[in-house]
C-alpha cells in the first residue's frame, strides 16, 4: 500500500507486484508517493461486518466476498462504523472498486474517520486476497 503523504496519510493506493511506468497506471491522483507498507499475506477466509451508523449502530450487514456495488446490494452507501473480523479489506469511493481507497485491517472502526476518509461514502468493497 502506498501513500501520497507521510505517516500513512492521504490517498492511498492498492498496488501488486508489478511495474508502474506512470502513477496513472495505478490510478493515481498524483504522481506523489510518501510513505508506504507491506500488507501481510493473507490466505484464510475474509469477515466483514459493517453498520449504517457510528459505534455499530443501525442496520448491520456481514460480507465474507467483493461486492462491486454496495448500493445495489445492501440500498445504502453509507457505512458509519464497521468490524474487520477476518482478513484485509479495501474500500473504494465509487461502485466497480474506482475512487479513493481505503485499507482496513483486522479491528474496529467506530467512525469513517478511523479508516481514513473524510466521508462515510463507500461505493465497492473488495478482499485482498494473496
Amino acid at each position: 500500500m502506498v501513500y501520497e503523504k507521510p505517516n500513512f496519510m492521504g490517498y492511498q493506493y492498492f498496488l501488486r507486484g508489478g511495474e508502474f511506468s506512470d502513477y496513472q497506471r495505478w490510478m493515481g491522483f498524483n504522481d506523489c508517493v510518501r510513505s508506504c507498507r507491506m500488507i501481510p499475506t493473507h490466505q484464510g477466509s475474509h469477515h466483514l461486518r459493517i453498520y449504517e451508523r457510528p459505534e455499530f449502530g443501525g442496520q448491520m450487514m456481514e460480507m465474507t466476498d467483493d461486492c462491486p456495488n454496495l448500493y445495489e446490494r445492501f440500498h445504502y452507501n453509507d457505512i458509519n462504523s464497521c468490524n474487520v473480523m477476518e482478513g484485509y479489506w479495501l474500500y473504494f469511493e465509487h461502485p466497480n472498486y474506482t475512487g479513493r481507497q481505503y485499507l482496513l485491517r483486522p479491528g474496529n472502526y467506530r467512525r469513517f474517520n478511523e479508516w481514513g476518509s473524510m466521508s462515510p461514502r463507500v461505493g465497492s468493497i473488495r478482499r485482498i486476497a494473496m
